[in-house]
């Protein structure tokens, strides 16, 4: 039995392991514009997934791991911005000498307001609808 405290599933990852899966929502695949800002780090960078929960935000240039980011992002032909909170969950760092297609980092939304998380919650879902009305 190890003496240290079990670890939250909320507590910032390092890349998820191969073949596991810790999302607790479903995602979408999107490639939206995103700002990402710190106290002292200005990032523009791509979404390239989103649930309910977070977003993947694909980058060369991770924020750390925990960092505290006001993210800015609006989807095509929605009338009002998101301006929402999260932290850097877990990151996928660029490796040299191998094939990363996909470096980046993963943003945990935290104080969403329940209008902020209807508005998520209905985008992804509209998204989903018309992707599979089109197939």
């Amino acid at each position: 039995m190890s003496d240290s405290p079990p670890r939250s599933s909320n507590s910032p990852q390092s890349e998820p392991a191969p073949g596991s899966e810790r999302r607790g929502a479903d995602r979408i695949e999107v490639m939206w514009s995103v700002d990402c800002e710190t106290d002292d780090t200005f990032l523009y960078a791509s979404i390239t997934n989103i649930s309910e929960m977070g977003i993947f935000v694909s980058t060369r240039d991770p924020l750390e791991l925990g960092a505290q980011v006001r993210l800015r992002f609006a989807p095509p032909a929605s009338t009002e911005a998101f301006v929402l909170r999260g932290h850097v969950q877990w990151i996928n760092p660029v490796r040299l000498l191998s094939e990363n297609r996909n470096p980046g980092m993963g943003i945990l939304f935290h104080g969403l307001t329940a209008d902020d998380r209807e508005r998520i919650v209905e985008l992804i879902r509209t998204i989903a609808y018309v992707r599979d009305s089109a197939n």
